[in-house]
């Protein structure tokens, strides 16, 4: 007779102090933020002219007002101390960065709400008697409908009621319009925020992001997030300069910054990359436009070259494939070493694909590369001989072709790391594997560099597989 595992109690006073600490804290906050940009002489507007056609409907505060009893209500939903902690951070950071962002760039709404009667009128009346025409972008609204839509998301299990919630943020969002309480970039800019807080602390049991923060001593890595840094910067700097749809650039800005920030301190896990090499949809939707970027990149690269080829018996290297290239290459296991680029969404339900991130452009540790090669070894026991493995990263010229030389070497039967590059090479010219490569996979000449071929031996002694 299984024993049950006995029942965590509800962390209710956890989340009681939570509220009391958000409740106020958005209140004072959010007024001092309206007293600020209220004592400036002049605040200015981001409005588009087609925005002035918009219409009124004064029934829409109804479910703008919602959102307040969905804020209160969802701190009490969480089961545990840790969920109930993650989603109250994701809650407080958005509150402290959009009201830092009312603070350093006030705006004005430009067009004053007409008289409503009836119903709504109590809501409209208690809403000016709080909100001013000011905190417009990112509008705190919106990014805090993102962070409720993926907490409810999580606890709504009925199909009818996920389209339910759906539908309903969907009314949340559109009422900042149609009640005349924001401007249009105000909820792109409030989306984007809310990504950010969700992608900053995952409701998953892993280490949140500013907890994760390590600064590299690596000068390549500071180099390459210079590199995505400045374009953040040029993204942003003509998405103020020439207005209207440039805007947008706002996305890629946000997306190159998080890049650079993972390049200095958050490494690959910031690209929130699962174990079966799918992303978290928060970071697949802020990293989009870098990811879209990284993609054409690849097939750029690669576009002379076939999706994969086979090194031995078994063991193809290449680039991250589509879900056509794998499934015409037979539905191989699949093992993902690339943080920037998704394996296909089939390979991951059918549980054929295995991930290992690695940064793109830079040398791992010894210890992130010899998890990959004993990834590419347990993909092959779990295939039985009988499934091949393709072993993938964006080109399949470096973080790859290295997992598939340090594998021939230990598994494969190659004398040394020396004889399987030149094998891999023999079939995949175009791999590169600079002299920090050959000095992690123990080749010459680097023979006194840390071997990792002496680190794998170890384990293999041990029967580690």
């Amino acid at each position: 007779m299984n024993a049950t595992r006995p029942r965590r109690p509800w962390p209710w006073k956890r989340a009681a102090a939570w509220l009391a600490l958000l409740g106020p804290l958005f209140y004072l906050s959010y007024g001092l933020a309206n007293w600020w940009a209220g004592t400036r002489a002049q605040v200015p507007s981001v409005v588009f002219d087609w925005e002035r056609g918009m219409p009124f409907w004064a029934w829409t505060i109804f479910p703008y007002w919602s959102i307040n009893a969905f804020y209160a209500l969802s701190l009490f939903l969480g089961r545990t101390k840790h969920l109930v902690d993650r989603h109250a951070l994701r809650l407080l950071t958005a509150t402290v960065i959009a009201c830092t962002c009312f603070v350093l760039w006030p705006l004005h709404f430009s067009f004053g709400q007409p008289a409503v009667e009836g119903a709504p009128a109590f809501l409209f009346d208690a809403l000016r008697g709080f909100d001013q025409p000011y905190n417009q972008a990112p509008s705190l609204h919106i990014a805090l409908a993102v962070i409720l839509w993926d907490w409810y998301r999580r606890l709504v299990t009925p199909r009818w009621g996920r389209w339910v919630l759906h539908l309903w943020t969907l009314a949340i969002c559109g009422s900042v319009l149609t009640t005349w309480q924001h401007h249009f970039i105000d909820i792109p800019t409030g989306a984007l925020l809310g990504l950010v807080c969700v992608w900053l602390w995952p409701l998953e049991r892993t280490v949140a992001l500013p907890r994760a923060w390590r600064p590299t001593r690596d000068p390549q890595r500071w180099k390459l997030a210079g590199f995505y840094a400045a374009g953040a910067g040029l993204c942003l700097a003509l998405a103020i300069g020439l207005h209207g749809a440039a805007l947008w650039l706002a996305w890629p800005a946000a997306s190159l910054a998080v890049v650079a920030l993972n390049y200095v301190g958050f490494g690959a896990r910031g690209f929130g990359m699962g174990r079966d090499g799918r992303m978290r949809w928060s970071a697949s939707w802020l990293l989009a436009p870098y990811r879209f970027g990284a993609w054409i990149n690849a097939r750029l690269w690669t576009r002379r070259l076939p999706a994969s080829v086979e090194v031995a018996p078994g063991l193809r290297l290449g680039r991250v494939p589509t879900t056509n290239e794998w499934q015409a290459a037979g539905r191989p296991r699949l093992v993902g070493l690339s943080a920037e680029l998704q394996l296909p969404a089939e390979a991951a339900a059918a549980g054929r694909a295995r991930c290992a991130p690695l940064l793109d452009l830079v040398v791992p540790s010894a210890t992130q590369l010899r998890r990959a090669v004993l990834l590419v070894e347990a993909q092959r026991r779990a295939g039985g001989g009988h499934q091949a493995v393709w072993v993938c990263c964006a080109l399949g010229f470096s973080r790859s072709a290295a997992a598939v030389v340090g594998w021939l070497h230990l598994h494969g039967g190659a004398a040394d790391a020396t004889a399987a590059e030149a094998l891999v090479r023999s079939v995949r010219p175009q791999i590169v594997l600079k002299p920090a490569w050959r000095a992690l996979l123990g080749s010459p000449p680097a023979a006194s560099a840390p071997a990792l071929s002496s680190a794998l031996g170890n384990e293999k002694e041990q029967g580690t597989a």
